[in-house]
């Protein structure tokens, strides 16, 4: 007790004399805001139902020393403001009928299941139009179909029984979705109903369609009615009337496919609740404003569908491949990011506003890169252009994503493909990831659970952000430098309580292919061979350095950092 007194009377004669000095102790504390979840958007939904936390786990790492160098931008981060939590399925990927089996091919299965995409999106793309899943070519099935310039052609179907190696049978594909922990995006053949030649085509589509939930059993969420109707490269953008018995227009419209759109969501939800499932079906959208487009049927799709079909979907799907299909520059792909998500987004408020429906969680279920010439799809840019997309799609509120495609065609580079599928040259192995995978697997891997505001200061526009935090209290940014001159970023943390270090993995692309580089390199590690990134991708060690000083890192030309902060536990 009398030790209790002593220095109590010790603090007091060191307090009054600070007073004395005219100094007054130092009472301040810190105040940080926490974090508050904002309302679920819309256009997010019932894609967060499955919503998971995330705990960063500490890497490896080697010290390295900040740059000594000022600052020439400066990102800002409020980690108490969050934007969004982040969707799981916003990571996902589109198969195909046409990749070969999956499950026979252990390294594409591997590669896949690290990646982590969370949904599977099959049998995707324009075979969907002419893909029966129970292997049964019906009777009514005509033996021509039109061509995009409208000439007659021999129609070729596609049967979900088959097993040759070369494709990829339906139950394959689900074995492959158990194998990569991911789930399923079903998107059933529609156009049938159009080019069905019995008395009532879009019933017996439909009931197709019912039947394949009923088989599916619960294993598949999430359906879409039709893959990409409204374009006339799709079988059933233009019939036959000569054999139509129902009295249907030659060429589509959206509202008539709203009208179908209600005959096959009450099979299919019938047909749920027969098996006891919970599914949600998705009907298509023109994701941008087709006041200009060259397509007549654009102009009044989605006003014809919402007239006929009113709030009958679950969520709606767009596709976006962002460039035109010319041999466009680095710069040129990687402006459309930021301006064509929000172009989507914005479109999808005012478009449902127009059509007195309400607005719904919204699925890209294709995204990629159309420019060709110079094996841009294959490059370290697509790496960069996809990580934008990712934080871009955040950003704006998309709830869910899948890019296409798991594996195409080398076709000299001009491959929208993640995965060579065995005819890249110059001696690249089958399944060889191409640098777009290691963007994708570390944006997943070092971006949190809850997206969170952060802006950049400097830099001419060519720096930009995306930034995250953990359930388990770090604080994440991915910075992208799209421009050709090297920067030195600060990264200024606000309502954070900082730790001890912080972790972070440069990207950059070789010097082969002019811009185009096929390689990427993880902290100065890269492939073997003439494409792709560091076979030892899962291992690599991070560079890192205390926060003494701030966060303050040196970002190459045309690369990316995935960095995570330490908070103070």
């Amino acid at each position: 007790m009398k030790l209790i007194i002593f220095c109590l009377a010790l603090f007091c004669l060191s307090a009054f004399a600070a007073c004395k000095k005219g100094n007054k102790p130092d009472t301040t504390v810190t105040s940080i805001a926490p974090q508050k979840d904002p309302v679920i958007a819309k256009s997010v939904g019932f894609f967060l139902d499955d919503w998971v936390s995330k705990t960063f786990v500490t890497p490896f790492y080697t010290d390295i020393a900040q740059p000594s160098g000022s600052a020439t931008v400066t990102v800002n981060i409020d980690y108490s403001t969050v934007i969004t939590k982040v969707p799981k399925y916003l990571y996902g990927n589109n198969t195909n009928p046409y990749m070969g089996q999956l499950v026979t091919e252990p390294t594409l299965i591997n590669n896949i299941k690290n990646l982590s995409p969370n949904i599977l999106r099959f049998p995707g793309g324009n075979i969907s139009s002419v893909y029966f899943w129970n292997g049964v070519l019906p009777a009514d099935v005509p033996a021509n179909l039109y061509d995009s310039n409208g000439n007659t052609v021999a129609a070729s179907y596609w049967l979900g029984n088959n097993t040759a190696a070369w494709t990829l049978s339906l139950d394959n594909y689900y074995a492959a979705l158990k194998q990569t922990n991911s789930t399923g995006i079903i998107t059933v053949n529609y156009s049938y109903a159009r080019y069905g030649t019995s008395a009532h085509p879009d019933q017996v589509a439909a009931h197709l369609a019912a039947d394949w939930v009923r088989y599916d059993k619960g294993r598949t969420k999430y359906w879409e009615i039709g893959n990409e109707s409204g374009g006339p490269w799709q079988a059933g953008w233009r019939i036959d009337l000569s054999q139509n018995k129902d009295g249907q227009p030659q060429i589509i419209t959206g509202a008539l496919y709203g009208i179908h759109f209600k005959v096959f969501a009450d099979s299919m939800r019938k047909a749920a609740a027969d098996v006891g499932a919970q599914i949600k079906i998705g009907a298509q959208l023109v994701g941008t404003n087709p006041v200009n487009s060259w397509n007549s049927v654009d102009k009044t799709w989605n006003s014809g569908l919402f007239a006929s079909a009113g709030d009958y979907a679950d969520f709606y799907i767009v596709h976006d491949y962002f460039t035109g299909s010319d041999n466009e520059t680095a710069a040129t792909i990687l402006n459309t990011p930021t301006t064509e998500s929000q172009t989507v987004m914005d479109w999808m408020n005012t478009t449902t506003t127009q059509g007195g429906v309400s607005l719904k969680p919204i699925a890209l279920t294709e995204w990629n890169l159309f420019t060709i010439g110079s094996k841009q799809m294959t490059s370290f840019i697509a790496g960069i252009h996809a990580t934008m997309v990712l934080g871009e799609l955040l950003k704006n509120q998309f709830g869910m994503a899948s890019r296409w495609d798991l594996a195409n065609g080398w076709n000299n580079g001009d491959d929208m493909g993640m995965f060579n599928a065995g005819d890249e040259p110059d001696g690249v192995s089958k399944w060889n990831p191409r640098p777009a995978f290691y963007y994708m697997y570390y944006f997943q891997k070092y971006f949190g659970d809850r997206m969170v505001s952060s802006s950049v200061l400097g830099g001419s526009g060519d720096v930009l952000s995306y930034a995250s935090s953990f359930t388990s209290g770090e604080a994440g940014v991915v910075i992208v430098n799209k421009g050709t001159s090297s920067q030195i970023v600060s990264v200024s943390l606000k309502n954070f309580a900082p730790g001890t270090r912080y972790y972070y993995y440069t990207f950059t692309g070789g010097t082969d292919n002019g811009e185009f580089s096929g390689k990427v390199y993880i902290n100065g590690n890269g492939p073997d061979g003439a494409n792709g990134g560091p076979a030892d991708y899962l291992t690599l060690t991070a560079s890192s350095s205390t926060m003494n000083s701030g966060i303050k890192v040196s970002v190459p030309p045309r690369s990316v950092i995935f960095l995570v902060a330490d908070s103070k536990k």
